[in-house]
């Protein structure tokens, strides 16, 4: 089943290379949507695809980062009706 996720998380996220570690393991697991950094030391996600998949991120967003300190992480259900081709860093 297709679903599509906004993670919004916050800490120390910005300049050790988090938004390439999400884009990796979301390539990997086939996700489409996006990650950028957003002001206030957090970084915004969105996920889209399987269940499974997406859950899979997210958990791999939440504790996987060995440099991540992470205060806040946030997961909400979008209602999007844009279909993105694929998985990339907007800036």
């Amino acid at each position: 089943m297709e679903e599509k996720v906004r993670v919004l998380v916050s800490g120390k996220v910005q300049g050790i290379g988090y938004r390439r570690f999400v884009e990796r393991y979301a390539k990997m697991l086939g996700l489409r949507g996006y990650v950028r950094n957003l002001p206030g030391n957090k970084v915004e996600a969105i996920l889209c695809g399987e269940k499974d998949d997406v859950e899979k991120m997210i958990e791999i967003m939440r504790s996987n980062h060995p440099l991540a300190e992470i205060e806040d992480f946030k997961v909400e259900k979008v209602d999007m009706e844009i279909d993105f081709p694929d998985f990339r860093i907007i800036f």
